[in-house]
């Protein structure tokens, strides 16, 4: 098994990366936060990756940590959800926010990905929630209220990304309550980035 790569970026894909190494281009799928954050063609690049083979193809995904990876293995053991569902979830929802809700049995939040229904992700949440290591103090991972998840909402159907929408309730003051405040200040708070 391939567990990691190290290289120089060729190509960015929509949902891939092509890498060199040693001089040969190495297709990887990766979620959007690391397209996000490759920084452009030839800059040099890790990734932790989980090889899939199939009958019809070798398949390789990389993640910028090992608990990524390590998510996506545990993904990939749930019923229904295969690999590109899996991406699916990983490129919407940050590793804690995704073990946040199944903590919190918050289906709604799975929900937001595309592709994930109800069923899905109560079959998500059954299957995780004994399975992920929730060892952290439960206080340190995101707690999403409604009307932080109403946020979220808004600001992804203006075209932001799920990572921008969240890196902006982090930055919200706790003073700010109202809905259309908190949309508001993450506004303010992603036009100056």
């Amino acid at each position: 098994m391939i567990a990691s790569l190290s290289g120089t970026v060729q190509f960015i894909g929509k949902d891939h990366l092509v890498i060199s190494v040693g001089g040969v281009g190495v297709r990887v799928f990766v979620p959007r936060m690391v397209l996000e954050d490759v920084g452009g063609v030839g800059r040099a690049i890790y990734l932790h990756t989980h090889l899939i083979v199939r009958e019809q193809e070798l398949s390789l995904y990389g993640f910028e940590s090992g608990e990524d990876r390590t998510l996506f293995a545990a993904l990939l053991k749930v019923n229904g959800v295969g690999p590109k569902v899996a991406l699916a979830i990983l490129s919407t929802l940050s590793p804690e926010l995704l073990q946040s809700a199944i903590m919190r049995e918050e289906t709604a939040v799975l929900q937001r990905v595309p592709g994930i229904g109800k069923k899905t992700a109560e079959r998500i949440m059954f299957q995780l929630r004994d399975k992920l290591d929730f060892t952290a103090d439960a206080a340190a991972l995101p707690l999403i209220s409604d009307v932080d998840a109403d946020v979220i909402d808004v600001l992804t159907g203006l075209g932001f990304s799920i990572v921008e929408a969240q890196s902006a309730l982090q930055n919200l003051p706790r003073e700010a309550k109202a809905i259309d405040e908190r949309v508001q200040l993450a506004l303010q708070f992603l036009d100056s980035q």
